[in-house]
Protein backbone atom coordinates (compact mmCIF):
# COMPACT_ATOMS: atom_id res chain seq x y z
CA UNK A 1 0.00 0.00 0.00
CA UNK A 2 1.29 3.26 -0.71
CA UNK A 3 1.57 6.18 1.90
CA UNK A 4 0.28 9.48 1.21
CA UNK A 5 2.29 11.68 3.67
CA UNK A 6 0.44 14.12 6.28
CA UNK A 7 -2.19 14.92 4.02
CA UNK A 8 -5.00 11.72 4.47
CA UNK A 9 -5.35 11.14 0.68
CA UNK A 10 -6.63 14.42 -0.17
CA UNK A 11 -4.46 16.79 -2.27
CA UNK A 12 -2.28 18.94 -1.32
CA UNK A 13 -2.95 20.75 1.94
CA UNK A 14 -6.03 18.76 2.35
CA UNK A 15 -7.89 21.21 0.47
CA UNK A 16 -8.95 19.42 -3.08
CA UNK A 17 -10.54 20.32 -6.06
CA UNK A 18 -13.89 19.19 -4.73
CA UNK A 19 -13.62 21.91 -1.94
CA UNK A 20 -13.51 24.65 -4.97
CA UNK A 21 -16.11 23.37 -6.81
CA UNK A 22 -18.38 23.08 -3.76
CA UNK A 23 -17.39 26.66 -2.87
CA UNK A 24 -18.34 27.95 -6.43
CA UNK A 25 -21.16 26.11 -6.56
CA UNK A 26 -22.68 27.72 -3.22
CA UNK A 27 -21.73 30.89 -4.73
CA UNK A 28 -23.42 30.80 -8.00
CA UNK A 29 -26.31 29.39 -6.43
CA UNK A 30 -26.62 32.37 -4.20
CA UNK A 31 -26.06 35.18 -6.73
CA UNK A 32 -28.95 33.19 -8.38
CA UNK A 33 -31.35 33.51 -6.00
CA UNK A 34 -30.49 36.90 -5.28
CA UNK A 35 -31.26 38.00 -8.76
CA UNK A 36 -34.40 36.22 -8.95
CA UNK A 37 -35.40 37.70 -5.63
CA UNK A 38 -34.25 41.08 -7.04
CA UNK A 39 -36.27 40.43 -10.39
CA UNK A 40 -39.56 39.57 -8.76
CA UNK A 41 -39.68 42.12 -5.67
CA UNK A 42 -38.38 44.94 -8.36
CA UNK A 43 -40.96 44.95 -11.00
CA UNK A 44 -43.71 45.93 -7.89
CA UNK A 45 -42.29 48.72 -6.76
CA UNK A 46 -41.78 51.96 -7.81
CA UNK A 47 -39.33 54.78 -7.32
CA UNK A 48 -40.61 57.62 -5.65
CA UNK A 49 -41.48 60.70 -8.48
CA UNK A 50 -40.61 57.99 -11.08
CA UNK A 51 -43.76 59.10 -13.10
CA UNK A 52 -44.23 56.76 -16.78
CA UNK A 53 -45.41 58.52 -20.17
CA UNK A 54 -48.38 57.24 -19.52
CA UNK A 55 -48.56 58.76 -15.84
CA UNK A 56 -47.88 61.99 -17.53
CA UNK A 57 -50.53 61.71 -20.43
CA UNK A 58 -52.99 60.98 -18.16
CA UNK A 59 -51.82 64.02 -15.79
CA UNK A 60 -52.00 66.47 -18.28
CA UNK A 61 -55.54 65.29 -20.22
CA UNK A 62 -56.85 65.52 -16.14
CA UNK A 63 -55.35 69.02 -15.57
CA UNK A 64 -57.01 70.03 -19.35
CA UNK A 65 -53.45 70.75 -21.01
CA UNK A 66 -54.19 68.80 -23.72
CA UNK A 67 -57.90 66.98 -25.57
CA UNK A 68 -59.21 63.49 -25.20
CA UNK A 69 -58.68 63.24 -29.12
CA UNK A 70 -55.03 64.17 -28.80
CA UNK A 71 -54.40 61.85 -25.53
CA UNK A 72 -55.96 59.05 -27.41
CA UNK A 73 -53.12 59.35 -30.34
CA UNK A 74 -50.28 59.71 -28.33
CA UNK A 75 -51.89 57.06 -26.13
CA UNK A 76 -51.42 54.73 -29.46
CA UNK A 77 -48.06 55.77 -30.08
CA UNK A 78 -47.21 54.64 -26.96
CA UNK A 79 -48.53 51.67 -27.03
CA UNK A 80 -46.62 50.77 -30.19
CA UNK A 81 -43.44 51.11 -28.60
Amino acid sequence: MMHMGNFGGMGYGGFGFGSIFMILFWVILIIVAVYLVKMYFGKTRQEPGHETAEDVLKRRYAAGDISKEEFNERMEVLKKT
